[in-house]
């Protein structure tokens, strides 16, 4: 995706699949997360989340050694299949630890950029007092990153399973009449990327000149009201409405952005519980619409975008969709539990870092933070806050 160098400058803004283990696993799962990507192959991460365990170790996530305690157990995180893509690739570059001057995963030029000739996580790690190890694939602590949803990561962090909750909604939209609104001033919000959630169609309907809709025919479309293409100019046939699975933080994002509810009725004809999935679905279809996140659009492919006309201003993928006043874009996050560890603070200060806002936020076609927000992200996990 070409992207503009300013239009960010103004920008405010359950766990049922585990990742298999293994090299092989993660390749598979990174291969098909990060459509549109161009950065460099993911390397081998540690994939085994099942139980938020590492293998043997009997070490759990416990909130009461959140603080200052030097944690080399595994940081588990779990959650939104469109902020996954950014931890997991995180992840596996974090547990390959690659050695300075590897021009795939830890180049040249962005070693010096730090002034260092150390290991890629051994780098990091050492900033918050963990001993480097030296050794390629042994960092000072592994991150095991798991797929599910927003919802799944929300609960995840706040019942103690997991250590980081990746959600691409508010932890308020998630839990809204769930009855633990109460919860909320224990979740640590850390924003790590934005999405611009485009609209796609499936390739026959962009081939046939539709270009774009109103924000009103979008509202329409997943309600039933608007059921043929031919009523918004588009070729006479039936309209597919594909939508992600509730308890979805891009189900509950698009609710939310569309319709100003997050648990507005809507009546899409399928939903699909992860974004691969529902990119495959458009792709499969001849007349689908669909809401997705920013990495699984293909311009040229099976799920080109469709631009959305709002109060009289045309958002279009690749232009402006970054805009503060584009209503469907929304933060990233990596939320943890009434403290942030030094352990969490550390993987999620690499990637609020320069290179991972580059590689892992960028890479996999979402916008890197601002720089005013980038800095208020960086210091609530500084680590002069853990001396």
């Amino acid at each position: 995706m070409a992207h503009d160098s300013d239009r960010l400058s103004d920008l405010v803004s359950r766990r049922e699949f585990v990742t298999a283990t293994g090299a092989t696993g993660v390749a598979a799962i990174a291969g098909c997360s990060s459509s549109g990507n161009d950065s460099p192959d993911t390397p081998a991460a540690e994939t085994d989340a099942s139980d938020g365990n590492d293998g043997g170790s009997s070490q759990e996530t416990t909130r009461g050694d959140q603080s200052n305690q030097m944690d080399a157990s595994v940081l588990t995180a779990d959650g939104s299949s469109t902020v996954f893509p950014i931890t997991n690739t995180g992840g596996s570059y974090w547990n390959s630890n690659p050695e300075a001057g590897d021009g795939d995963y830890w180049p040249t030029e962005w070693a010096e950029e730090y002034g260092t000739d150390m290991r890629l996580a051994d780098y990091f790690a050492s900033q918050y007092g963990y001993e480097p190890t030296g050794e390629r694939s042994n960092p000072p602590f592994r991150v095991s990153v798991a797929l599910s949803h927003s919802g799944t990561g929300v609960e995840g962090v706040m019942e103690g399973r997991v250590d980081i909750g990746d959600s691409s909604a508010s932890a308020e939209a998630e839990l809204a009449g769930s009855g633990d609104e109460d919860q909320l001033e224990n979740f640590v919000d850390h924003v790590v990327g934005v999405d611009g959630q485009p609209i796609v169609v499936s390739r026959e309907i962009a081939d046939d000149g539709l270009e774009s809709i109103t924000i009103e025919e979008l509202r329409k479309i997943y309600r039933q009201e608007i059921t043929n293409w031919s009523e918004v100019g588009g070729p006479d046939r039936d309209i597919l409405a594909l939508g992600r699975a509730e308890g979805s933080g891009t189900d509950t994002a698009f609710r939310n952005n569309v319709y100003g509810d997050p648990n507005a009725a809507i009546s899409p004809d399928q939903r699909f519980g992860q974004n691969q999935q529902l990119q495959q679905a458009v792709k499969q279809a001849n007349n689908a619409i669909a809401y997705i996140a920013l990495a699984f659009v293909e311009p040229e492919g099976g799920t080109p975008p469709l631009g959305l006309e709002i109060d009289g201003t045309l958002y279009e993928y690749g232009k402006n969709l970054g805009a503060q006043e584009y209503p469907l874009s929304r933060d990233l996050h990596a939320y943890t539990w009434e403290d942030t560890s030094r352990k969490e603070a550390a993987f999620i200060n690499f990637l609020l870092s320069e290179f991972g806002q580059e590689i892992f936020v960028k890479g996999n076609n979402y916008f890197k933070l601002p720089q005013e927000r980038l800095e208020t992200q960086r210091e609530a996990v500084a680590a002069s806050n853990y001396e």
